[in-house]
């Protein structure tokens, strides 16, 4: 039992003394690039039934908000109107 011991004390004073031959990793944050928000306003609307439920069901597929959806074809929407007139 003391050679177990002396093993186990050895073993650690060779830790303590040696260097890591791994070299360390340094870890450095990614910077975060701040985006303009443009302020929001509530717009509240009543749709078909059949047409929010492909909303949802597109959300779900492509991991897309009810909200972007509805802002990206808005703006999809007066972009075409504008571009006929």
């Amino acid at each position: 039992m003391t050679d177990y011991k002396d093993k186990l004390g050895g073993l650690a004073d060779k830790l303590k003394k040696e260097t890591p031959k791994a070299p360390i990793q340094e870890v450095h944050p990614v910077r975060q690039i701040v985006a303009l928000k443009e302020k929001e306003a509530q717009l509240n609307v009543w749709i078909p039934k059949g047409l929010l439920k492909r909303m949802k069901s597109y959300g779900v597929e492509f991991d897309i908000s009810l909200k972007d959806i509805s802002i990206e074809a808005l703006r999809c929407y007066l972009d075409n109107q504008l571009k006929k007139s």
